[in-house]
């Protein structure tokens, strides 16, 4: 079994680090404390080729495989962690549920706005009641002539304050079967949007409202049983999240690593403490069994989508890895690595977040258990059991 990567590949990946280095270096300690999107990145990548990178070339992308996009992922986030958001976003996320289930006059209208990085799309998934427990969503449809009026509530969207669509999940009846997907327009009549907050990670998030907005049949993307296709389709998504939870972990080993080579203490460098020593062995173990179980995930979704499990298996093991990673450098480098000064603390502050967000580390987990047992276990209480 070869572990290393394809010549094209290692052709690929120098190619995504020269752009990054001649584009993104510059800038990119001021860029990752701006919650605005970085419209000039994403242009300058669309141009690059780095949007849609596994997106066929019918409908504006480049026709390559997740393998290729995590690469990229990982180069770009080695020089400005926060332009690799961008490639997430036009790779991994809602933009892979469009292309794959959308109608072609939807990533007509979309997809060539999306892929110039002109435009974002978000999926509205989280709602005031339904977190973890997604599938008790409340956001309704009520037909109305061909199309339907929308009602209902998300919180917690990621690119929602600027986005200008959403893939936002509905319900269409009853029970998991009930579930699908529409596509609204920011500006559509009965859209409201709330004061933005921050995450700790600094990033903006808003409430969006629903009040009875109208969604024209051409918009509906999955109807009654659309759930398990988005499921599959966010798989995908949460294969970005796992590829910057690792890369920004790397990002802050070889920063505390160069910190280490040239730090004195105590007339020593810091690398020659046999304390400090352990804890890199620790940090490069961590990356090498995050690196193989993200990269084991990646390539086996090229057969197809992401494995549930596989999938499940590098998220928890990388989300860990790179928090504990980020705080280890940290703490290796004082309080120089506690200051904004360097991205260190920002990349502790942006993994931690990944933790939660597109899957929890402990739904995960109980995703892994029930592949392992080869059975579901429901998180809800038995008939006649009290909540």
């Amino acid at each position: 079994m070869n572990f290393e990567l394809s010549a094209e590949q290692q052709t690929f990946r120098d190619a995504v680090r020269g752009f990054a280095e001649r584009h993104l270096r510059e800038g990119a300690l001021v860029r990752a404390h701006n919650p605005d999107h970085p419209w000039d990145v994403a242009r300058l990548m669309a141009g690059q080729g780095l949007l849609g990178i596994t997106i066929a070339e019918k409908d504006g992308g480049q026709g390559g495989t997740l393998m290729d996009a995590v690469i990229a992922i990982e180069t770009v986030a080695q020089v400005c962690p926060r332009s690799a958001d961008v490639v997430q976003a036009g790779n991994f996320g809602v933009i892979r549920v469009l292309a794959e289930y959308g109608t072609e006059d939807q990533k007509k209208r979309y997809l060539k706005r999306l892929l110039s990085g002109e435009g974002v799309i978000c999926v509205g998934m989280t709602e005031p009641e339904a977190g973890s427990a997604v599938t008790d969503l409340k956001t309704t449809t009520i037909p109305d002539g061909a199309g339907y009026r929308v009602s209902g509530e998300k919180v917690f969207t990621t690119h929602a304050p600027y986005a200008d669509v959403m893939l936002a999940y509905v319900r269409f009846g009853p029970g998991v079967g009930g579930i699908g997907s529409v596509l609204i327009e920011r500006d559509t009549p009965g859209v409201k949007q709330g004061k933005p907050s921050r995450f700790m990670n600094g990033e903006e998030w808003v409430t969006t409202w629903f009040d009875n907005v109208y969604v024209p049949p051409e918009n509906v993307v999955l109807k009654e049983g659309g759930f398990k296709k988005q499921i599959a389709g966010f798989n995908v998504e949460r294969l970005g999240n796992t590829a910057r939870s690792l890369a920004l972990g790397r990002y802050c080993y070889e920063t505390a690593r160069q910190w280490a080579l040239q730090r004195k203490q105590f007339g020593r460098l810091l690398a020659e403490f046999q304390g400090i020593q352990w804890k890199f062995a620790e940090m490069k173990v961590k990356l090498d069994a995050g690196q193989l179980l993200l990269y084991r995930a990646a390539v086996n979704a090229d057969r197809g989508m992401p494995s549930a499990e596989e999938t499940a298996i590098a998220k928890a093991y990388c989300n860990q890895a790179g928090f504990e990673i980020a705080s280890e450098a940290m703490q290796i480098m004082g309080g120089m690595g506690y200051t904004q000064e360097t991205l260190v603390e920002w990349c502790f502050r942006k993994c931690r977040g990944w933790m939660i967000a597109g899957g929890s580390i402990e739904i995960l987990k109980n995703r892994i258990a029930e592949s392992v047992f080869d059975r579901t276990f429901s998180q809800r209480p038995s008939k006649g059991e009290k909540a």
